[in-house]
């Protein structure tokens, strides 16, 4: 079932001489419980389509329709609300409030949304993460691998239908870049969710259903070799 799709998406940047066409007519569908992983070199236009299909930023012109929703079309408050519900993000800054637990950090956006946690997922989450011994620390108590585990918890409790993710493991060594990927895969077919991923890591897009090329703008697409080993 489709989950996403993008229509002629367009993001311009500047004007005149100094005008940056940063994504040019990008045409994406993506299913749902898809893995896809962006790749392409810095300044390709990567961060500014994971923006855009995150509802971050606003496109030049064109479309993208999550779960049947125009985001495009939704008030500011609106899309503020779609986006909470219905993405997830996790970033290579693992961006957590430093004076709140692991488990405080992962219910933050429940909290911002008036509603209460599901303390029973919030617990299979944190055990599935490996944080179950570690929810009372603060983040200087936790290892990177530890805090991006927490970031990736904060972006699934509240049940998205995607998971946006920028360069997740780019802070993290070898060791710990193969865990995060690996609970991340786990965690969106336990949870038939979608995971859309840039990454520089060859390693990393490799595991990925499909690999989407990116390329002063424009998109190219690749088959990748689904490599969903533990």
């Amino acid at each position: 079932m489709e989950i996403l799709k993008t229509h002629d998406l367009c993001k311009t940047y500047g004007s005149s001489d100094a005008k940056v066409e940063a994504l040019k007519n990008i045409n994406l569908t993506v299913q749902q419980g898809e893995f896809v992983a962006i790749v392409g070199a810095s300044g390709s236009g990567k961060s500014s389509l994971l923006h855009l299909l995150g509802g971050v930023d606003r496109p030049t012109s064109g479309q993208v329709v999550i779960d049947g929703t125009d985001l495009y079309s939704l008030s500011e408050t609106d899309l503020a609300i779609f986006r909470r519900r219905k993405i997830g993000f996790i970033f290579q800054a693992y961006n957590l409030i430093p004076v709140l637990s692991a488990e405080e950090n992962i219910k933050l956006p429940m909290l911002l949304d008036n509603r209460q946690a599901d303390e029973s997922y919030a617990d299979e989450l944190m055990n599935v993460l490996g944080l179950k011994e570690r929810k009372h620390h603060l983040p200087n108590q936790l290892s990177g691998g530890q805090q991006q585990r927490t970031a990736i918890g904060r972006a699934l409790i509240n049940k998205p239908s995607i998971i946006l993710a920028d360069e997740p493991t780019g802070n993290l060594d070898s060791k710990n870049s193969k865990e995060i990927v690996d609970l991340l895969t786990f965690s969106v077919r336990k949870y038939n969710q979608t995971l859309i991923m840039i990454t520089h890591d060859s390693n990393v897009a490799k595991r990925a259903d499909r690999i989407v090329n990116i390329k002063d703008g424009v998109l190219y697409e690749q088959q990748a070799g689904g490599q969903h080993d533990a």
